[in-house]
């Protein structure tokens, strides 16, 4: 009777560990990111998050949507997927504070939810993975400041700073590392604008206004991403500005690689997205076979994995772009931007 309980037991046991093990092999995952101002998402981060599954879970099914910057879409989003059976949602949020809402209706019914890229401060997601966004403003800033000491710009002179989103809080973690920056700088800051949305046109519309007020008092521009820094950039195109200010820059997208091989964009940050999206892809099968995944930080009571990006000018983008294989030379020295190319050894 003993050997026939232990029987059961075991063969129960393994019945159990079979269908466990069944549903993380046919599991459903969710990757909802927050808009289309930025190509990043459709041209790196979903790729890379679906080719890291595949490469893990061959037999899962990715469910990927984009919110398209509105906060309610995202919601729906949300909602539609749980319905839909996933067990992880990989959710970059649109809205940070109103994302831990959603956190909460995930983890009552059993869905883990990791955050991705932006965190969500007011309810721990059950993990986090980004690159260490107020590093990336603390970089971008120092080297600009770097910069405009080595071009001999006395102190006391002044700068713009323009933020991304006001509700996303990863823009306000790049924002604390650019205040971090500066305020140990001899410079001072003009003019400081939170871009909603992240979106270009806003960051133009804003940088615009500044070149009027403050004309050439400005000698460089702390832009919090690619998108908004571009925005700068046409801005003082369109005023006809003759000695452009160094404009900082986030993503390394390839318009904005093709902006410093131009001079126009002093610099940018080379993240890319595939890593962060290969790490999310092994946290999200990790939290499907049950397993705890290790964390290198902690942030808002969250187990993080941050990642340290670098920074690129057009001194080392040979370097950290070309060579390393990130983009190639074809996709970005076009056009105009031959000679450029030429002249930085990129091409022949």
């Amino acid at each position: 009777m003993k050997t026939l309980t232990t029987l059961l037991a075991s063969t129960g046991l393994a019945l159990s560990l079979g269908s466990a093990a069944f549903a993380q092999e046919n599991a459903t995952v969710a990757f909802l990111m927050p808009d289309q101002a930025s190509t990043r998402y459709e041209q790196h981060d979903y790729p890379g998050f679906k080719a890291e599954m595949e490469k893990l879970c061959a037999s899962c099914t990715v469910i990927y949507q984009n919110a398209n910057a509105d906060v309610a879409l995202q919601q729906q989003q949300f909602n539609s997927v749980i319905a839909q059976g996933a067990k992880v949602i990989v959710l970059d949020p649109v809205d940070s504070a109103a994302a831990a809402a959603l956190v909460e209706i995930a983890q009552s019914q059993d869905v883990k939810v990791i955050a991705y890229d932006r965190p969500i401060p007011d309810k721990p997601a059950d993990y986090y993975v980004s690159f260490d966004n107020q590093g990336i403003g603390k970089a971008i800033a120092q080297s600009l400041v770097e910069h405009l000491k080595a071009k001999g710009v006395p102190d006391g002179a002044g700068v713009l700073q323009i933020n991304g989103s006001p509700t996303d809080a990863a823009a306000g973690l790049i924002r604390d590392g650019i205040h971090e920056a500066l305020s140990a700088s001899p410079y001072k800051t003009l003019a400081e604008f939170d871009t909603p949305d992240w979106a270009p046109p806003k960051a133009q519309e804003w940088a615009a206004g500044q070149i009027t007020r403050f004309g050439d008092e400005i000698k460089g521009i702390v832009a919090a991403n690619d998108g908004t820094g571009g925005g700068a950039i046409a801005a003082l195109k369109a005023a006809g500005v003759k000695e452009m200010p160094p404009v900082t820059g986030n993503d390394a997208t390839i318009a904005a690689l093709q902006l410093i091989i131009s001079g126009d964009q002093y610099n940018t940050i080379s993240k890319p997205s595939e890593i962060v999206a290969a790490a999310a892809a092994n946290v999200a099968v990790k939290l499907l076979k049950g397993e705890t995944p290790e964390a290198t930080h902690k942030l808002y009571e969250t187990p993080s994995q941050l990642f340290v990006p670098a920074v690129v000018t057009a001194e080392n983008i040979k370097a950290e772009i070309f060579d390393k294989g990130i983009n190639k030379p074809e996709e970005v020295c076009t056009g105009e931007y031959v000679e450029g190319c030429r002249k930085l050894g990129i091409i022949n």
